[in-house]
């Protein structure tokens, strides 16, 4: 049996709230409370026996504690800033998600993580129910045309909330597209549908395509409760899962009428602890691989970019495409390089014109030292292209660490909505 969880707390909000709720009932010990929103908006107050802490610091030692959750209500810059301290210090986190709303705050962390080793894990537990496993197969089925309801058409994910303000729908769809990833594939185009920037969001509709050339269509609509209903159109029928917010039990629906039997309440606070658990444990026993493999940080970091894609989309009235390339410290290094190259080219090219110019005056006005000046342009020209070439192979010449499994599987061009 696993021993007790010693765990601190980074801010709170509904996530943490049900993971703190299951660690005090599986007899884990929250030891540390730092950087708490108050009064605590998301309605769930933590037990007031928790001790509480001014600072996080004491959290960067793992023998105060085994791991650390972080919290999404009341995000500040001092929240970043103590999660990178966090990350580089190598500890191991469970982060609400999304705990910002800010792609490159994501995939910055997903560098830190890189070199330091740091396990985060991003609280994402509704692909790993049962059901999803189970729509996966038939998502692969269908696609192949081996399913009895026959090719799949389109995936559809209807999502109900009370608030469609901007901010509570944008964090709903870093949430809900995650899912779209595991069953469609990750997205390479993304288009919105719903109005302007300003009047979309309680009825923004978006949708996505991938490789599996399958349209994905997420839309929100108002609804007393939070709840979403993820739908497999097919030829000759549909498939349809409704997943409330809470625990009650997921609702299987398929016109085969051969739905499996229902799971008992899915606890996400307990998943996600059991997650946190495993990844705290010095077993050397490997579990069984799971249908779908539980979201890392790259998933994440991913989901927050398609979220953070959507407003650009509404902007400029047009579908996004969503390019993959390496995000990793030597691939910073080389756009960079690129970006200098290209400004080294500019400047030539002023220099010529410019050299042409003041020449031509010099001559006009007989300015003796001004023609010296016009005439060694050559030299400032081949200086500027050899610097330019010099840049080309700099990075051919540092190199890199291959990129990790995470790190092909995150990341995009930030100017991909080039034509």
């Amino acid at each position: 049996m696993n021993a007790p969880l010693k765990l601190g707390l980074l801010g709170s909000d509904a996530q943490t709230a049900a993971v703190v709720e299951a660690a005090q009932t599986a007899s884990d010990t929250i030891v540390l409370a730092c950087d708490l929103p108050s009064p605590n908006t998301d309605g769930a107050p933590l037990p007031a026996n928790i001790p509480r802490s001014d600072s996080w610091e004491p959290l960067l030692d793992d023998r105060t504690c085994d791991a650390v959750i972080v919290g999404a209500d009341g995000w500040s810059d001092y929240r970043a800033d103590a999660v990178r301290g966090l990350v580089q210090a190598s500890r191991t986190l469970l982060l609400a998600h999304p705990a910002t709303l800010s792609m490159l705050w994501a995939y910055e962390l997903d560098m830190i993580r890189s070199d330091s080793q740091a396990t985060l894990i991003p609280f994402l537990p509704d692909r790993l129910h049962p059901f999803m496993a189970r729509l996966k197969a038939q998502v692969e089925l269908a696609v192949a045309d081996g399913h009895p309801l026959g090719l799949l058409e389109t995936i559809t994910l209807e999502r109900w909330l009370p608030d469609r303000s901007r901010e509570v729908v944008l964090r709903q769809l870093a949430r809900d597209v995650d899912l779209v990833r595991v069953l469609g594939g990750d997205p390479e185009r993304l288009a919105t549908l719903g109005g302007t920037l300003d009047t979309a969001w309680p009825t923004l509709a978006v949708e996505l395509t991938g490789n599996q050339q399958v349209p994905v269509r997420w839309s929100v609509a108002r609804g007393d409760v939070s709840s979403l209903r993820v739908t497999l159109m097919q030829e000759r029928g549909s498939t349809s899962v409704t997943i409330p917010a809470h625990r009650s039990a997921w609702v299987w629906e398929d016109t085969t009428a051969n739905a499996p039997p229902t799971p008992p309440p899915f606890d996400r606070g307990a998943v996600m602890l059991g997650l946190l658990r495993k990844a705290c444990s010095t077993a050397s026993d490997a579990p069984p691989p799971a249908a779908i493999p539980a979201a890392e940080w790259g998933d994440a970091a991913r989901a927050i970019e398609l979220a953070e894609t959507v407003p650009r989309s509404l902007t400029k009235g047009r579908a996004i495409d969503l390019h993959q390339e390496e995000f990793s410290e030597i691939g910073t290094f080389k756009g960079t390089m690129a970006s200098l190259g290209c400004g080294i080219v500019l400047a030539a090219l002023f220099i010529l014109i410019l050299a042409a110019l003041v020449g031509g005056i010099a001559k006009e006005a007989g300015w003796a030292f001004g023609e010296r000046i016009a005439s060694a342009w050559p030299g400032f020209v081949l200086t500027a292209f050899v610097l330019f070439l010099v840049l080309q192979v700099l990075p051919l010449l540092i190199g890199g660490s291959a990129p990790t499994a995470a790190d092909q599987a995150t990341g995009k061009d930030p100017g991909s909505d080039k034509p």
